[in-house]
C-alpha cells in the first residue's frame, strides 16, 4: 500500500503511462498476495483468479453513480480508494500484477 501511495503522491518525474498504469499494478499484485495470504489452504490456482475478480469487480463498481458516492469519489481519499472513472485498460493493469505477482506468491507457498 505505501508503494502505491508513493508511486502517486510523489513526484517522480515518471512519463504518463508509467504514472498512470503503475499503479494499478502495484494494486493488482498487492491484492493476489493478501487473498493468498488469507487463503493458504486454497488451490494454488484460486488466489490468483480471486484476486483478478476482485480487481475486474473493483473497476467495474466505478460504473456506478450515485450522488454522495460521487462526491467522496471528489475527495483524494476517495480517487485513491475508489477512483473515479472507469478505464478499462486498469483491468489490464491490475491483472498485469497479479501474473507478475504471482511467481511471488508460488515461491511463499512453497515456504510454508
Amino acid at each position: 500500500m505505501v508503494g502505491g501511495l508513493v508511486w502517486r503522491l510523489v513526484p517522480m518525474g515518471l512519463p504518463g503511462f508509467f504514472l498512470n498504469y503503475g499503479g494499478g499494478v502495484l494494486w493488482g499484485a498487492m491484492v493476489l498476495l493478501i487473498v493468498g495470504a488469507a487463503t493458504d489452504d486454497m488451490r494454488w490456482w484460486l488466489a490468483p483468479v480471486v484476486a483478478a475478480s476482485i480487481a475486474l469487480a473493483a473497476e467495474l463498481f466505478r460504473l456506478y453513480h450515485a450522488p454522495t458516492l460521487d462526491a467522496f469519489r471528489a475527495t483524494l481519499a476517495g480517487a485513491l480508494l475508489l477512483g473515479r472513472i472507469f478505464n478499462p485498460w486498469n483491468i489490464v493493469a491490475y491483472w498485469l500484477g497479479v501474473a507478475l505477482a504471482l511467481p511471488l506468491h508460488l515461491a511463499i507457498r512453497r515456504m510454508r
